[in-house]
């Protein structure tokens, strides 16, 4: 027997999470870039360039197509000012905003934990290592 819904613990009707909303948060965190880009623009809305920079490691193709998917999601909003030459902000919406204290404690667990997993994910390394020869 399941246990009831909280806003702690969500459930689906029949206990199945695949017909969840909670799912929905799962995917949106899922994918690769999406914790990374709302915690870089945690402090407030940033150019792309500055995101960029700041996050290290992503490309400017994979960081607009970040940015456009969080914008149809509703958790990111673009600022376009009319200047020479253009400039573009990207920001957290309120909705957005509302994601940063999942996203937060996701980061504190990987700083707590994250050397254990490493350790974990070297050992099975080392196992299949065994088993190839």
């Amino acid at each position: 027997m399941s246990e009831p819904a909280t806003p702690t613990r969500p459930t689906a009707p029949d206990g199945f999470i695949a017909d969840c909303r909670a799912r929905l948060g799962f995917d949106l965190l899922a994918r690769t870039w999406t914790a990374v880009v709302i915690f870089g623009l945690r402090e407030g809305p940033r150019r792309p360039g500055e995101l960029r920079e700041a996050i290290g490691g992503i490309s400017a193709k994979v960081l607009n197509d970040t940015l456009r998917r969080l914008e149809d999601d509703g958790l990111v909003e673009r600022h376009r000012y009319a200047e020479a030459p253009p400039r573009v902000e990207y920001g957290l919406t309120p909705l957005g905003e509302t994601l940063l204290g999942p996203v937060e404690a996701l980061g504190a667990w990987s700083v707590a934990y994250g050397e254990a997993v490493v350790e974990a994910q070297e050992r099975a390394e080392r196992r299949r290592g065994r088993q190839g020869r």
